[in-house]
């Protein structure tokens, strides 16, 4: 058994013979001295140099890894290239909607609601959605006319899928490429513009033909001067839409050519409204009537 001895602290003794001696003195225990063999001790300054050293670190992290996604960003020929075009959510798609359908001063479409990530997805369906929506109101027309009129024959029109689709589809496609070149062309000239990418202004147009969906279904209101009501509003719900957005863009150009670009704007998107206006007199009715039963006399007129 150990004896009382050896049970002492005799570092505690040390040090309050030590205090006795000289009370101003600063005890250190011994285990504070005793260091373990192969550690170090590393003291960090109060300059903050550690975290200095660390924000470099940070950043050379960061460019690193932009400059390998930057090189393994696939090419313009590839299909995941356009994948990429097509990775939207539902809410995104709702929230552009809403944006081209509640144009509001100062509030740009692109800035606010693509924010350098458009989408092809929704002006994709927007457009193929507008043209079978044409193609089955043209059809109902139809019907409806042959029930006011017995003398009309009706017969199923599926070539209009094809015209409505083409025509749509060219607008959505060759407008924005011939604003996006000319706008490319007067960067030349005005080196303050900054025009939106090809993407972007298509992205622009084909979320601006959303409005002229219900306006198609409300157009089957055998009612002219209201037809032609929900057209208006549809036009100029529209057409605002797409001058807030370009307005940033051709504001530093001249005055003739930003109200000559502008108004070329609204003139082509109201061709595409009386276009979807005429959509039901593509065949006329009255070029289609009734087949008539042959009789005898017309059989011996025909021998």
């Amino acid at each position: 058994m150990a004896s009382a001895d050896e049970l002492t602290f005799h570092e505690f003794e040390e040090a309050t013979n030590l205090l006795a001696e000289t009370p101003d003195a600063a005890t250190t225990s011994r285990s504070d001295q005793l260091t373990p063999q192969g550690h170090v001790a590393v003291a960090v300054g109060s300059g903050g140099s550690y975290g200095a050293e660390d924000e470099v670190e940070e950043e050379s992290d960061k460019a690193a890894l932009l400059q390998e996604k930057q090189q393994q960003q696939p090419g313009f020929w590839t299909f995941s290239y356009y994948q990429s075009f097509f990775d939207v959510d539902t809410s995104q798609v709702l929230n552009r909607i809403k944006g081209s359908l509640l144009p509001r001063p100062g509030h740009n479409f692109v800035r606010h609601h693509l924010r350098n990530r458009p989408d092809l997805y929704g002006p994709f369906w927007i457009c193929a959605t507008l043209a079978f929506v044409l193609a089955v109101t043209g059809n109902l027309t139809l019907v409806l006319a042959q029930r006011r009129d017995p003398s009309i024959h009706y017969s199923p029109q599926f070539h209009k899928v094809t015209v409505a689709g083409i025509s749509i589809y060219c607008y959505a496609w060759l407008v924005p490429l011939a604003l996006w070149g000319f706008l490319r062309w007067r960067k030349g000239v005005r080196e303050r513009m900054g025009p939106y990418t090809f993407l972007e202004t298509v992205c622009v147009y084909g979320y601006s033909l959303f409005v002229f969906i219900p306006m198609v279904v409300l157009w089957l209101i055998p009612v002219p001067w209201l037809q032609w009501l929900f057209g208006a509003l549809a036009l100029g719900l529209s057409a605002t839409g797409l001058v807030f957005t370009l307005w940033p863009v051709v504001r530093e150009d001249t005055r003739l050519v930003a109200m000559v670009l502008l108004s070329a704007v609204v003139l082509l998107h109201a061709l595409l409204a009386v276009g979807c206006k005429a959509t039901p007199k593509w065949t006329n009715p009255s070029a289609c009537p009734a087949p008539q039963m042959m009789t005898e006399g017309s059989l011996d007129t025909l021998r």
